[in-house]
């Protein structure tokens, strides 16, 4: 028999006794077990802490963003092994894709946000602010890895998604993770973290994991632990009220079921293409992952006088899904995870058919493919009416965690909006409508109560990602019910698992600290030119006093000849009137092309290229008879993997533009961005 195990402290652990028996969900035969008893989970966070927590802090944000780039091409490679075990959990093959190739795209997606952090391992976050009326003290904020170790606590509906949606965020915030997911589907997990280990891509205590209950995995957290849950409602309030919890203030990030809702906007007619993705789309979140998941439609708001036709267009696409073994051809809809499952929605059907009626499947009567429907985990679609939502109300507090929705009308937009946040607080609702303002009038009105909003039209419908897929860069949660927590959401996923600081000083100091150039700092003159400097030689601050050019009419008409831009405020000087303008201005664009001409250094060297323009602002009218100069600064440094063999070593350099005038005071301001070659590649 399979035994399946923990990874902790750096080596593979038993357990002791048998925790918990794993079982096929299609055949219902036992496939292995699994324990947990015996982990010392105090152990296990201080070697987090310690080992994985300080190789981690240690790493750039892009070295963080480059391994999990590694790790994700890595575990692509082993992909198909994960299908077949996948299967045993009841899901088909899109289902396993949901999971398997949506955890990996995960890491892909997280591993991209390296461009959006500094060459450092810590964040700084925003501008500075001056605190001072000469400028000599000054304000900022950084964001540093958090001390601790995130402690994630999954459900059973994504073995493999659950738990790289959530370690791609904390380990690029430089915070190793110990992993819980449900005792019931551990052992896809078991398979995916051995690859991981195995691999030695990510630093050794980085990742530990529990198979099993995990009981008490959490009894030792403190104040620099970060806990994360995906489950009910009430486990997770429960969880969250734990004393230590409460005492060393851990955050505690709960992600719940929520009784989500889509909506048939009233324009969306039959007839039309929205109608159509409608049904097709209520359809896919019922019996894909055989609506075990925590995004799934609960509730199917459709207007009152187009019940019917919806009903009948639901059930007709429902009667086509074939239920069975995920391996025959022909399956649509597998199993759920397990038996225990089954009963547990069956009895909140039951609840549900006091207040409602089933108008599509049977618990009991209903044909299975390849396989023995009373052996496997299995459940027939059910699709409810409530012709009364406003008073029968049970449909917007329980939650039936399978194939199960309920159809119910609305006679106004206004009704829409109340009825779906009757649920109490959702991850996702959508709405269906090819009406712009339909749709905005339902996304103002109901915000306040979900997590996100899709609005779907044909316009979108061939590139969206559906009602029940949460992205990586956007964030997934929600208020009330579905448990207040933000997961992923790209760089305010990461900063979740950072302590944000704020930092006061000089200039100069604060310069030093965050390694981006603070107005006000030291400027030492370059020497020689920074683009006669490879990229590992430029030093922050280093500045470039230029030469200084005294502007003339000719050469704003010169620049409007050659733009095209012939602005009256450039080219009429007796329209001014009325204006802020004291005579005919030189052209702000003018003014920074002149600049690149004042600080460029036009020899081959290093610098490779300008690629971009970032924060151009235009400060003072620049009028003919007017001295500008240029200090040009050496503002950022980011580091840049090689693509290839072949590609040219380089970082990036981010170059401060301060244009003044004969007063010496700002004109223009704008950062540049340059490639810049390295040392290794004369």
């Amino acid at each position: 028999m399979q035994r399946y195990q923990s990874y902790a402290l750096g080596k593979w652990f038993d357990g002791e006794g048998v925790e918990t028996n794993l079982f096929n969900a299609i055949t219902g035969e036992k496939i292995g077990e699994t324990s947990s008893v015996g982990l010392d989970y105090q152990a296990m966070l201080e070697y987090g802490r310690k080992t994985g927590g300080y190789s981690l802090r240690k790493m750039t944000f892009q070295e963080r963003g480059r391994m999990l780039k590694a790790l994700a091409l890595f575990l692509m490679e082993k992909k198909n092994s994960y299908y077949a075990v996948s299967s045993l959990t009841g899901a088909t093959k899109v289902d396993s894709w949901i999971d398997i190739e949506g955890g990996i795209g995960n890491l892909f997606a997280n591993a991209s946000l390296r461009r959006q952090f500094p060459d450092l391992p810590y964040y700084v976050e925003g501008a500075a602010l001056p605190l001072s009326k000469n400028g000599t003290f000054i304000g900022h904020h950084i964001c540093v890895p958090k001390e601790g170790v995130a402690v994630h606590i999954n459900a059973f509906n994504f073995p493999i998604w659950g738990m790289l949606e959530k370690i791609a965020v904390n380990l690029m915030a430089g915070v190793p993770a110990i992993v819980k997911p449900s005792e019931y589907t551990c052992f896809l997990t078991e398979v995916m973290v051995r690859d991981i280990i195995e691999s030695n891509i990510l630093p050794e205590g980085a990742l530990q994991f529990v198979c099993g209950l995990g009981r008490g995995i959490i009894d030792h957290v403190s104040t620099q632990d970060v806990v994360t849950f995906t489950g009910s409602a009430f486990t997770g309030k429960k969880l969250k009220g734990l004393p230590n919890i409460l005492a060393e203030s851990v955050p505690f990030n709960l992600e719940a079921d929520s009784l989500n809702a889509t909506i048939l906007g009233k324009h969306a007619v039959p007839g039309t293409e929205e109608f159509d993705l409608f049904i097709k789309e209520v359809t896919k979140e019922i019996t894909v992952k055989t609506g075990q998941k925590c995004t799934a439609v609960r509730r199917i708001l459709v207007p009152e006088d187009l019940i019917n036709e919806v009903e009948k267009g639901i059930a007709s696409r429902l009667a086509s899904i074939k239920i069975g073994d995920p391996n025959v051809e022909g399956v649509r809809m597998g199993s759920l995870a397990t038996q225990t499952q089954v009963q547990r929605v069956r009895e909140n059907v039951e609840i549900l058919l006091k207040s409602q009626k089933i108008v599509y499947g049977n618990m009991d009567e209903f044909e299975v493919h390849g396989a023995d429907k009373n052996k496997g985990a299995f459940f027939s679609p059910i699709l409810f009416r409530n012709d009364d939502p406003f008073h029968k109300t049970d449909v917007h507090e329980i939650e039936a965690f399978g194939p199960v929705s309920t159809i119910m009308p609305y006679k106004n937009l206004e009704d829409a909006v109340e009825l779906a946040k009757m649920g109490k607080g959702s991850l996702v609702c959508s709405i269906v409508t090819p009406n712009d303002k339909e749709g905005t009038d339902f996304v103002v009105g109901a915000a306040c109560m979900h997590g996100r909003i899709l609005v779907l039209n044909k316009d979108c419908a061939k590139e969206s990602t559906g009602h029940g897929s949460p992205m990586p860069m956007l964030t997934h949660g929600g208020p009330g019910r579905a448990g207040g927590g933000e997961e992923m959401g790209g760089k305010r996923g990461v900063l979740h698992y950072m302590q944000r600081t704020s930092i006061q000083g000089h200039p100069t100091t604060i310069t030093k600290i965050t390694q981006q150039f603070q107005v006000g700092a030291e400027m030492p003159e370059a020497n020689p030119h920074v683009f006669r400097q490879h990229f590992e030689e430029l030093v922050i601050g280093q500045t470039v006093y230029t030469h200084k050019h005294t502007v003339t009419d000719a050469d704003i008409v010169n620049f409007a000849n050659v733009s095209g831009d012939n602005f009256y405020a450039h080219m009429d000087a007796t329209s001014l009137e009325g204006t802020i303008f004291e005579k005919r201005v030189a052209h702000g664009y003018f003014v920074l092309s002149k600049a690149a001409g004042l600080f460029v250094d036009p020899k081959k060297g290093p610098v490779l290229l300008n690629y971009g323009l970032e924060e151009a602002r235009f400060t003072k009218p620049v009028y003919p008879g007017a001295t500008i100069g240029v200090r040009f600064t050496v503002k950022e440094k980011i580091d840049q993997e090689k693509r290839s063999e072949e590609d040219i070593s380089k970082g990036i350099v981010k170059f401060l533009v301060d244009v003044f005038d004969e007063t010496g005071e700002t004109v223009a301001l704008a950062t540049i961005l340059t490639m810049v070659r390295k040392l290794d590649q004369n």
